[in-house]
């Protein structure tokens, strides 16, 4: 019989979490994805609680305090999850001798580079979400040598609250819709990220000598969210869906508690040289994501 290969997934109950969990995955592996409460990633107690009942072969952190605004004025919980969490998974995980995948954000930019960021590119978050997870890649880097940092950007799926989802509603309920287009970056299928990060996983898994550090993942090409925002409508309207003219506005029009950077856009080069992925175009994954929403009847 071959033995098992147990992954710990936290943040389970989110957007990536659950396509992870809805992935196919080689027969030996066995996933477990505790609620919050089970495992408290703010709590290294709780973190050590979760290796003392059973041994992993590797976590994926896909957990995080993800309130961007609401963490303006909540410091001490965003850095509790988003910087001790994998700083104590880090060391757990090390400890254990198995690998640990760790996903991060565009917000650990400031957006005022032209172009595409690559990943060494000087870091200076804008925000105390940005920055939580700036200390969170540290820790998971420093604490564990075998350690990948994935950072993603624009995550839009079927599942949970996220702008697809919001401008589908919002379509049905007036137009307008107003948004915003002068931040620019990349949209993201979380799915296509869940696939990522079993990519990189099982390869960490099977070769102890695979590739490390940090890495982009988003899918190809460059949007504003107002050109994300037309490109859903687009794709409701041929799947019969409910349709909205969209009007551009400026960031100032749409004031934050958190600030954003104006460019956040990734580069992937990286992780198709080390790990072979090459991310297919931003509007086919949405195109993709409409259709499996509208086939459920969801923004009708």
């Amino acid at each position: 019989m071959t033995k098992p290969l147990d992954i710990l997934i936290t943040g389970g109950a989110g957007q990536i979490g659950q396509e992870l969990q809805t992935l196919a995955w080689p027969e030996p592996v066995r996933l477990h994805a505790p609620s919050r409460a089970a495992l408290d990633l703010s709590s290294v107690a709780s973190v050590e609680a979760t290796f003392g009942r059973m041994s992993f072969a590797a976590v994926i952190n896909a957990g995080a305090y993800t309130a961007v605004d609401a963490a303006e004025d909540d410091v001490a919980a965003a850095f509790a999850i988003n910087a001790l969490g994998p700083a104590a998974l880090a060391e757990t995980t090390r400890r254990a001798g198995v690998p640990l995948v760790q996903v991060s954000t565009d917000y650990v930019f400031d957006g005022a580079k032209p172009g595409l960021y690559v990943e060494d590119d000087p870091v200076a978050p804008l925000s105390v979400y940005g920055a939580s997870k700036l200390a969170g890649e540290l820790a998971a880097r420093s604490g564990n040598p075998r350690s990948v940092v994935l950072r993603t950007a624009w995550v839009v799926s079927r599942r949970r609250s996220n702008f697809l989802r919001t401008m589908l509603r919002l379509a049905a309920e007036r137009s307008p819709i107003r948004v915003v287009n002068d931040q620019q970056g990349c949209p993201t299928s979380a799915r296509d990220v869940a696939k990522a990060l079993q990519t990189i996983t099982l390869r960490m898994i099977a070769e102890p000598d695979a590739p490390t550090g940090v890495y982009h993942f988003v899918n190809a090409g460059v949007a504003t969210w107002a050109d994300l925002a037309r490109e859903i409508l687009a794709q409701s309207a041929l799947n019969g869906g409910p349709v909205a003219d969209v009007l551009s506005i400026s960031s100032s029009q749409f004031p934050t508690r958190a600030r954003r950077p104006m460019n956040s856009s990734l580069a992937t080069g990286k992780l198709t040289r080390d790990y072979g992925l090459s991310p297919c175009g931003w509007p086919e994954a949405v195109a993709e994501i409409v259709s499996e929403l509208q086939a459920e009847g969801v923004g009708e």
